[in-house]
Formats: structure tokens, C-alpha cells, sequence
């Protein structure tokens, strides 16, 4: 499952006075420490001193720490019985939004002899259930809760005996259902969108979304990760409308009344969460690895866009293949964008699903940025389908390797500096979770499988593969992978036999690596010392001071390294004490070294580096993270001298990111136009040539601060890029001139334009010249932006209203009221409640938000209301 959803990272918000932390952070839930109550405490006598009464107290605490631990603790689903083949023969009443249904499931005990079979079965209506004998079908009795059938058979059942079930049922997905987890917001397991054909230009679509447990809210099943079956999905829809499944299509029928039937099959077992469909009137761009058969499915319009988006698909399954040693698993591999889905993507078997963001027209396509989830979803291919976790304990043996993956890819694709910044976004991910919870990888303790999907499943655990990469070498990390795959395909495992397989291939113990890193909680925070006193043997201090009580002393490799001259040297140390010294033994004078350079180590670190040292790191490493760490390092600490004169190499680096930042530091502040000759002119090259549209367009934002009005022929040239990253930003300079003879007339020609970075700086000139006659054009733009579009031009939608309330604030206000109460995504109700705060000066607005926010069901938006309404009642 791909990925914690994405939220918007900027704000574009007008006139309010709220800082939001990256963008859209939303306040965590306020957390109290529940004291343990006196009453129910056992008796304590006295003790002659303190430290033994606190004694007494810590193993009471421990004990009841272990109480809590065996209660929570989830074990790996019994496997009473195993589900051969599915067999599903189904139709779609969208009035009701419910699916009707016929399951005939071949099905053996698994073990041991069996009377009674007991399937997930969530929100039914149960009709007839059948024992198949040939042609014979008995009926059987059984019980219903709304959530188990349980079926009584009409003999004992032993392992060597399989039988056929036949159920009959209509399911009503929308029944009970609720909020799910970060990456997965929902747990209907199919959602009909817009069923009834009634919100103007949005299509009608069915699709599924099945991890943790929610396929059983369509299909009667097992519902564990650790049950595989092959299946035939036989689906019956309007004849006009495209459907996608797991498998191959291997037959079409028509049938009566303009409806037809397509028959999926699933010649492979896999996982029931992993079984999928998806129904709508999409297009289909075709594609090829070998013989491989790819598909792309979008709405009709979008094909050329999907062209691009997935273009690297071919090389992305090349490039696994080959470091993977293992072919492409499945009989073809079909992805699919929908509409309103509940995660990033899903990587359903040969049929992954992807949110709506990669709905990309042509032109919108040329900047896409799509390739981190593509890989992502590819992987899991290998890694969560073809060997599937035997429990969500074990979940980022699935996660894990999809994230990175993401990583390999860009390694590959784009360089190792940009895997290399990657890997640092997702270190700064788990950072920031694990200030408010440690958990082990591993985690049997939960009461919620939903709560596993978070950074650490996803980004430590990527993390940590790299370092098991880095500790084993290429060769026998890629081996110990092929190892693992080749002896569990079409299997579920646990995290014992990942480690078996690289011990296998490498001959070395590991059990001190998987524990640590996958049995245990924490990372290394580590306060490093670098005594210079005698350069030519430098002593280099590693102390590690977390909280042990909480996290173990870690053992891992660290890199030293240091220049002379232009050549790079280095030496591996082995850490595995909780206080470490090491000579670096070097021999030639040195007077500066890293440690870590590459930023490969998953811990925080603590060391005291002067902005001249990092004004060196930044001139003379090879490691574009190291320039980057350095140049971000100096920026943080408003280091003018040395900004002054890194920038001009910082502007030409080989690594587009440090550019990127570069301009950002100088975009806000036209004096280093001045401090540093020359440096606009190297600006004004970037604008025109950088072969990165970000690059081009980040310089363009700066030169529309020093000076709209100098550069408006650039920006009227660079408004027609194909790249909407550099149009946009063209357009913004446009806007921002002051002396501009271009009149309402040329900015109008861009009123048809659909695509936020263009329409923002539109209603930046609306609202700035006060360009009556807009309102239309305002609400029309909340309709044809996509969601994270919109969430961008709230802001300015309810400027434009405040500063004009006769163009419709009344309309306007109520139509924010609606976002902020229907929104099923959350980053677009807080959207809504930030433009109404521009209304805050009106009190019916205000008791509004109060009583919309009451309502809120998810606790981070709520508290996210409730700190802001806070705010405005204390300044009022």
C-alpha cells in the first residue's frame, strides 16, 4: 500500500495570520499520563528509603506492562481451512450501492478435521447456502452476525478431503463503515462513486480497496494475509463500461438489455486483501515489457497524459528483474487511476490502483513526478504479492522493500545523489513519528492493524534495508533477495526467514542486525566528537545516549572519510559499544573529517561544526547530500559570509536540488543581487536554459521578486513553456509587475487554463487590481481543479469574496461550509475552515465553524479547529 497519502507541502493561504508547520502538519492529540490508580494498587509497606518503595513500583509497572502486552498481543490467524479458488459471479445495483452475489469457494481443512466453516462475511444479506457435490447441491444451515458465516457441514471434513461452498448473498459496502488508518482513510472495501450519475463532470466508477481486511465487505472469504487462492471473477456491467481485475480477461459475453459479462482469471494464488476490480468508463493506453502486456487506464481524454506518467513502467520491471534475478511474476500488469480513492495506490495482484493526482492531461504530464509511486506499487509485485507477510505484524516485509524501491529507482533512474536526498526525506519522516511513539518493526502488539501503516513500517524500514544493503555489499544483498523470493513464492513469511536467506547466501550471523533494527525499538541518537589535536591520528567519539530503557545499544558500520586534495579517502569502523573511540590512523595531516558523509546511518546526531567547516564540506565534497546538508545547514543558521560565497558555486552545482535551494534562499531578499556580483546573471541563465523545469521555474520566482518589471519580455516568453512549472511562475512575474502596459485583456486569455499553477496567479491579478465580474470564474475554477489544486485556491477564493462581497460571499461562504462538511479528504476540510477564517470577523461565521467542527470525526482535524478557534477567541 502506497503510501501515506501525500498532503499538500505549501500554503498559499491570503490575510490569515496562521502558521502552519510543512504546509498542512496537523496538531497531534493531546496525550496525559494516566496515573496509576491508589486503589487498586497492591498493598506497599514501607520501605526504610525511597529508591526501594520506587523499586517496588517500577516491577509492579513492568508487570502490568507485560498484563498489557499479552492482552494486546496479535497472533497469526489460525488456519483451520484453506480457500483453494474463488469463484464470484457478480452484479452492481448502483441505487442501492450494494453488490449481488453468488461465491462458489473450494475449500480443505487445513490440518485438522473440520465440521464447521466460518468465513468473513461484513455487512450482508444472506440468502441461500449450498454444499456442491457435482450436480448435486445440498443445503446447509448456518449462522449470521453481520460480520462471520458460520456454516454447518454436513459431515467431518479431514485434510485430504476438498469441497465446494456455494453462497448466496447481496453486500452493502456503505454499512458500518469507518475511518481507517493514515494510508488507508476508509474501510468500505468497494465505494461506488457517484452511483447515481449526478455531480456534473465527475464519472461513474466502482473500485476496491482491500488491505487490511476489507474485501470481505464484497466477497465471502478467509480475510487474512495468510490465505492465497486462485479466482475467477465473473463481473456483469453496462456493456458500455470497462472492467479491470486481477489476471487475465478471458472471455466477454453480452447478455440481454445492453449488459455484458467479463470473466477474470487468476491462474496464481495470491492474498484475498490483494484481489480487486475496478468498473468505469475508462480508456485503455496500451503498453509491452517482452510479452508482457501493460495497460494504463484513465478517463477518456487522459490517455496522452498516461503515455507519460507511466512511461518508465517497461524499464522500471526491466531494471527489478534484473537486479532482482527474478522475472515479472504475473500474467500482466494493468494501472489504473480512479477517482476518490481512500489511499495513495494499492498494489492489488497484475492490477494496481492509483489516486486520482496521476490524472494527467499531456501538458500537465511533462512535470510529472509520479515515478517514486509507480516503482512502489511495482515492487510490492514481488514483495507483498508474490511473497505475502503471514500477518500485519510483519507488514513491512511488505512495505519495507516497496519503500525502497523507491530509493533503487532513483538510484538507477536519476543519480545516486537524488536516492541519496530521498533516503533523508524518509529518515525526517520516522524522525518526526518517532517523537511520538517507538515501535518495533515487528509489532504483535496492536489493537488495530490499521495503525501499522506509518514511517515506520514504511520509512525506517526502507531505511534499514539500505544499511543491511551497504553492511552485506551489492552482490549479496541482491542474492540473499533473489534467495528469499525464489524459496517463498506464492508464500506468506514472517521476518525469521528474511533473515535466513541473506545468512544463507552471505554466511554471516544477522541476528544482531534483525534485532536491533526489526525486534526492537528506537535508533541510535549518537553525540559525535572529532578531537583534531593530532592530525595525523585522529580520535573520533561516538557516544550513544537514547533512552535505553526504551531502545538497545546499537551495533552498526560507520564511514569515516576526509579529502586531500581533490582525492576522497575513507575507513569503516564497526560501532558496538555505547561508548566508542577509534584512531583514525589517517598518516597525512588532516584537519577536517565526516562522519557519515552520505547520510546512510538511520540515527540523530549531535556534533558541533562551525559554519566555516560547513562552508568547506560544501566546497569540497563529492556527495551532493553533503553539499546539500551543508548549504541547508548555512541557510538555517543565517550565515551571510558564507552564503556569500557558496551561492555562486551552489547556483551552478551538478546537483539540481541544491540549485533549486539555492534560488530559494535568495528569492525572498533582492539585496543579494548586490552582496554577490554577477549572481543574477547566473540566475537569468537558469531561467532561460536549466534542462529542470523546477530549476527554470524557481529562478523565474526570483527574478519576479528582485525585479517584475525588468524582466516582463523574459515572462511573456516564458508564459507560453509547455511546462506548467515555468508558465506559471512566468505568469506570477507577470502579475507582480508594477509598470506593465498588458492590460485585463492579456492575463484573460488565460482564464480557460485548469491548472492551478496557472490559475493562481490569476486570481492574484483578479484580486489585486480588484477585476470585477469574476465570480463565475472563481467558482468554476472549484469544480475543474484537482483536490490538491483546490486546496491551493481557497485561499484565494475567499480573498477574492472578502475584498469584493457583492461578486457573491454569501455563495461563497456557503459553498466553504459544504467543503469543510463533506470533504472526504481531510487536508480540503481544513482548507475550507482556513478560507473561513478570512470570514472570522462575522460572528454567524464563526458559531458555523464551531458547530461544523464539533461534528468532525477525524481527532487531528478536530484538534486542529479547536486550537485556531482557540486563538480567535482569545484575541477577541
Amino acid at each position: 500500500m502506497k503510501e501515506l497519502i501525500s498532503l499538500p507541502k505549501e500554503n498559499f493561504l491570503r490575510g490569515l495570520k496562521i502558521c502552519l508547520v510543512s504546509g498542512l502538519t496537523f496538531l497531534a492529540a493531546c496525550k496525559t499520563e494516566q496515573p496509576i490508580s491508589s486503589s487498586s494498587d497492591p498493598q506497599i509497606t514501607a520501605y526504610p528509603d525511597r529508591e526501594k518503595k520506587q523499586d517496588s513500583l517500577d516491577r509492579i509497572f513492568l508487570m502490568r506492562q507485560k498484563e498489557n502486552v499479552l492482552k494486546n498481543y496479535q497472533a497469526s490467524a489460525t488456519r483451520d481451512f484453506d480457500i483453494l479458488h474463488t469463484d464470484l459471479d457478480l452484479s452492481f445495483d448502483w441505487s442501492n450501492q450494494s453488490v449481488i452475489g453468488k461465491a462458489i469457494l473450494t475449500i480443505k481443512p487445513f490440518f485438522y478435521s473440520q465440521k464447521t466453516l466460518q468465513l468473513d462475511a461484513k455487512d450482508y444479506e444472506m440468502g441461500a447456502v449450498y454444499l456442491l457435490d457435482g450436480e448435486n447441491r445440498q443445503k446447509l444451515n448456518y449462522g449470521y452476525n453481520e460480520r462471520e458465516l458460520t456454516i454447518y457441514l454436513t459431515k467431518e471434513f479431514s485434510a485430504v478431503d476438498t469441497f465446494l461452498v456455494e453462497i448466496n448473498y447481496q453486500a452493502f459496502p456503505e454499512r458500518n463503515s469507518g475511518a481507517g488508518s493514515q494510508a488507508i482513510t476508509d474501510t468500505k472495501g468497494l465505494y461506488f462513486i457517484d452511483p447515481l450519475d449526478t455531480i456534473p463532470g465527475k464519472p461513474r466508477m466502482i473500485w476496491t480497496q482491500g488491505e487490511t481486511e476489507h474485501n470481505s465487505k464484497w466477497f465471502p472469504t478467509l480475510d487474512r494475509p495468510n490465505e492465497r487462492f486462485t479466482q475467477l471473477f465473473k463481473l456483469t456491467v453496462e456493456d458500455s463500461l470497462v472492467t479491470i481485475s486481477n489476471g487475465r480477461l478471458v472471455r466477454q459475453e453480452a447478455l440481454e438489455g445492453g449488459m455484458r459479462k467479463d470473466y477474470w482469471e487468476m491462474d496464481l494464488p495470491h492474498a484475498p486483501y490483494l484481489a480487486a476490480l475496478a468498473i468505469g468508463n475508462f480508456a485503455k493506453v496500451e503498453d509491452r515489457h517482452g510479452d508482457l502486456p501493460l495497460g494504463y487506464y484513465v478517463e477518456k481524454g487522459y490517455e496522452k497524459g498516461a503515455e507519460k506518467v507511466f512511461a518508465h513502467t517497461p524499464e522500471m520491471i526491466a531494471f527489478f528483474e534484473e537486479k532482482l534475478g527474478y522475472p515479472f511474476p504475473w500474467q500482466k500488469y494493468d494501472q489504473i487511476v480512479v477517482r476518490d480513492f481512500v489511499s495513495g495506490a494499492m498494489e492489488n495482484t497484475t492490477a494496481s490502483i492509483f489516486m486520482e493526482n496521476l490524472l494527467l492531461n499531456e501538458r500537465e504530464a511533462i512535470d510529472s513526478d509520479w515515478d517514486y509511486i509507480i516503482a512502489h506499487e511495482l515492487f510490492h509485485q514481488w514483495f507483498g504479492d508474490l511473497v505475502t507477510a503471514e500477518s500485519w505484524s510483519n507488514l513491512t516485509l511488505n512495505e519495507a522493500f516497496a519503500n525502497y524501491s523507491e530509493y533503487l529507482w532513483n538510484e538507477y533512474k536519476y543519480g545516486k545523489d537524488e536516492a541519496a536526498l530521498k533516503l533523508i526525506s524518509e529518515m525526517e519522516g520516522y524522525f518526526s513519528e518517532s517523537e511520538e511513539k517507538l515501535d518495533r518493526l515487528i509489532q504483535f502488539q496492536y489493537e488495530d492493524a490499521e495503525d501499522l501503516f506509518d514511517a515506520h513500517r514504511y520509512n525506517k524500514g526502507g531505511v534499514i534495508l539500505h544499511m543491511l544493503r551497504l553492511y552485506l555489499g551489492d552482490d549479496a544483498f541482491f542474492a540473499g533477495l533473489n534467495e528469499y523470493l525464489k524459496r517463498h513464492a506464492f508464500q506468506s513469511v514472517e521476518v525469521h526467514d528474511l533473515r535466513l536467506a541473506f545468512e544463507r547466501v552471505s554466511g554471516k550471523d544477522l541476528n544482531w542486525f534483525f534485532n536491533q533494527w526489526f525486534l526492537d525499538r528506537g535508533h541510535p541518537e549518537l553525540i559525535f566528537d572529532i578531537d583534531y589535536s593530532i592530525p595525523e591520528n585522529i580520535l573520533i567519539t561516538v557516544h550513544q545516549v537514547q533512552d535505553l530503557e526504551k531502545s538497545p545499544v546499537f551495533q552498526f558500520p560507520l564511514e569515516i572519510s576526509w579529502y586531500e586534495g581533490e582525492e576522497r579517502k575513507s575507513k569503516h569502523f564497526f560501532v558496538n559499544k555505547g561508548f566508542y573511540q577509534v584512531a583514525l590512523e589517517n598518516g597525512s595531516a588532516v584537519t577536517q573529517v565526516y562522519l557519515d558523509e552520505g547520510k546512510n546511518l538511520l540515527a540523530r546526531r549531535t556534533q558541533e561544526i562551525s559554519v566555516s567547516q560547513y562552508q568547506r564540506q560544501f566546497e569540497e565534497s563529492v556527495l551532493g547530500v553533503a553539499r546539500y546538508e551543508a548549504l541547508d545547514s548555512l541557510i538555517a543558521r543565517e550565515a551571510e559570509k558564507e552564503l556569500t560565497a557558496i551561492l555562486p558555486l551552489a547556483v551552478k552545482d551538478s546537483f539540481w536540488a541544491i540549485r533549486e535551494k539555492a534560488l530559494g534562499i535568495m528569492q525572498a531578499d533582492p539585496s543579494w543581487a548586490e552582496k554577490i556580483p554577477g549572481i543574477e546573471e547566473a540566475i537569468l541563465s537558469l531561467a532561460e536554459n536549466d534542462p529542470k523545469n523546477s530549476v527554470q521555474s524557481g529562478a523565474l520566482e526570483v527574478l519576479a521578486i528582485w525585479d517584475a518589471d525588468k524582466y516582463q519580455p523574459l515572462f511573456q516568453r516564458k508564459v507560453n513553456s509547455l511546462s506548467y512549472l515555468v508558465a506559471g511562475s512566468a505568469l506570477t512575474g507577470l502579475v507582480l509587475s508594477e509598470e506593465s502596459s498588458l492590460g485585463n485583456e492579456f492575463f484573460e486569455r488565460f482564464e480557460k487554463e485548469d491548472n492551478f499553477r496557472m490559475v493562481i496567479p490569476l486570481a492574484e491579478f483578479f484580486i489585486d487590481r480588484s477585476v470585477s465580474g469574476k465570480r463565475e470564474w472563481f467558482f468554476e475554477k472549484t469544480e475543474q481543479l484537482n483536490k490538491e489544486g483546490l486546496y491551493y485556491f481557497l485561499g484565494y477564493f475567499s480573498e477574492y469574496f472578502i475584498r469584493m462581497p457583492e461578486e457573491g460571499a454569501s455563495e461563497a461562504i456557503s459553498f466553504l461550509y459544504r467543503l469543510m462538511e463533506q470533504s472526504p479528504e481531510n487536508y480540503l476540510r481544513i482548507g475550507a475552515f482556513q478560507a473561513l477564517m478570512g470570514f472570522a470577523d462575522q460572528p454567524e461565521v464563526v458559531a458555523k465553524l464551531k458547530e461544523i467542527a464539533s461534528k468532525e470525526q477525524d481527532i487531528q482535524v478536530r484538534n486542529y479547529y479547536d486550537y485556531f478557534l482557540q486563538v480567535l477567541s482569545d484575541e477577541n
